[in-house]
């Protein structure tokens, strides 16, 4: 049986990877993948479907150690095995099967059919697959030849189908949010864009309704249109619905969506500026994790409000010192253009809480200061406690490393403006995440429980792909925010 039709969403270029089949058997003639482990005495071959006789003794010969990152084949009795390590055999979970499946599904040739066995989770192992096997090419103008993508069986009892249908469904809505944030900032700008999520949503049964500059204006919606101000094309805010009947929850989701951020009048040092494509990766989480959420059914109502704008140096661009006035009547005074994102979400989030919210889950690329204190793979919630530690836990369930942090009561004096009610940045080295999370706490309804998630580093990879993590976008923290809505739903 096939796996669920990805989204047709147009594009200028898409990414690439394995096709997926579920099946009670692999076909004939199949390329076989089987995990290997590091055992105490070395080499280990768990038990599964595919093995055969002689397969070990064929993996030793040719120097196979079961680590994390390793694919061997070897051929015996004339099939063909691809075995991909899982790494230290007393520490088999999920996370080493998502990356042992995909560095499997980068070894396989152009066109190669497989089969693997779903013993070790056929969710782990389908994640791991779609993610892993993902392959940008871009918009490269010398044609070459056509590729045809490999196919993978997923040998699994039926009762194992809901468990391949939702990992599909996931790892597609992954795969959506890299394309989004890949595509190059000429061609994804935020009218371009608004169009491109009213298709994905058009597929999925959600609602759309795209807020221009003009409705901004007359709404009172001053953050997106002081960052936005300074560019040749104007903002947008994009509201989404998912609410199937009788759902009693009602949670928001609020993401990132500066298209493009030159850091405006405050302009950012013109070194690795191209990676500003990716400032919009948040929106694209939420998108995916909205049309997730409707794949899947969740039973719960969802409103995502997704704010994009274009952040550029004009002479009509936001300045330092400026003071706007945000939706709901908030003022704030911009000291800095280049903490720009903070500026959109608050009109987000002001206008998400209108609806009497029980959740608020919002994602950004948010600050530098999430790699300081972070690293590049590591997200930094913030927020209400209960929920703050849901979605920490969530992300680190999935394979997507989140930690809770705290906001500073120390850091309530630095918000306050000598001219406006707030500042939109403290000036300072210190704990930049942190008043970023206080910043937008301003603008929460008191009540609402919300977690703002910073992946500044872990929603782009500057360095080589590894295990189920591509070069470029990596659609952080898109699971995160469909495991949260999951247990949520509960």
């Amino acid at each position: 049986m096939s796996a669920p039709d990805a989204l047709p969403v147009s594009l200028p270029a898409r990414g690439s990877t394995v096709a997926v089949r579920f099946a009670a058997q692999g076909p004939d003639g199949c390329v076989r993948l089987i995990p290997v482990a590091k055992g105490e005495e070395g080499l280990e071959i768990p038990v599964t479907k595919l093995g055969a006789e002689g397969v070990f003794e064929a993996l030793t010969a040719v120097g196979a150690k079961g680590a994390a990152g390793e694919a061997t084949r070897v051929l015996v009795d004339g099939s063909v095995y691809l075995a991909f390590g899982l790494g230290d055999a007393a520490e088999i979970g999920d996370e080493a099967v998502r990356r042992g499946a995909g560095v499997a599904a980068r070894a396989l040739a152009d066109g190669e059919t497989a089969a693997v066995s779903g013993e070790f989770g056929v969710g782990p192992t389908v994640e791991g697959l779609l993610l892993g096997g993902y392959s940008y090419t871009g918009l490269k103008s010398t044609p070459g030849d056509t590729l045809i993508a490999p196919q993978v069986t997923v040998v699994a009892d039926e009762a194992q189908r809901g468990e391949f249908d939702r990992a599909v469904i996931l790892a597609q809505s992954v795969n959506l949010a890299r394309d989004l944030v890949n595509t190059p900032s000429n061609l994804l700008y935020p009218e371009t864009y608004a169009e491109i999520m009213g298709e994905a949503a058009s597929v999925a049964g959600v609602q759309i309704e795209v807020l221009d500059e003009s409705a901004l204006e007359a709404q009172g919606f001053g953050g997106i249109l002081a960052v936005g101000r300074g560019s040749s094309r104007p903002p947008r805010l994009v509201h989404l619905t998912w609410a199937p009947e009788g759902a009693a929850t009602r949670v928001g989701l609020v993401g990132k969506g500066i298209t493009f951020d030159t850091g405006g009048i405050s302009l950012k040092p013109a070194a690795k500026m191209e990676d500003m494509i990716s400032d919009m990766g948040g929106s694209a989480a939420q998108l995916a994790a909205i049309v997730a959420a409707a794949r899947l059914g969740l039973n719960l109502r969802i409103d995502a409000w997704l704010p994009l704008a274009e952040n550029m140096p004009s002479g009509t661009a936001t300045r330092p010192g400026d003071v706007i006035t945000h939706y709901g009547g908030v003022t704030s005074e911009v000291l800095n253009t280049d903490a720009e994102g903070r500026l959109v979400l608050a009109d987000a989030i002001a206008r998400a809480c209108d609806d009497n919210l029980d959740y608020l889950i919002e994602t950004a690329t948010l600050t530098g200061a999430q790699l300081v204190a972070l690293g590049t793979k590591t997200a930094g919630v913030m927020g209400s406690d209960e929920l703050r530690d849901m979605v920490a836990q969530a992300g680190r369930d999935v394979g997507e490393p989140a930690w809770a942090m705290p906001l500073l009561e120390e850091q309530e004096e630095e918000l306050k403006s000598p001219v406006a009610d707030i500042r939109n940045t403290h000036n300072a080295r210190t704990g930049g995440m942190l008043f970023a999370g206080l910043y937008l706490s301003r603008f929460v309804t008191e009540g609402t429980q919300w977690a703002h998630i910073d992946v500044a580093g872990p929603a782009w990879n500057g360095g080589s792909g590894t295990g189920y993590t591509p070069k470029r976008a990596t659609g952080v923290p898109v699971r995160t925010i469909v495991e949260t809505l999951t247990r949520i739903a509960q």
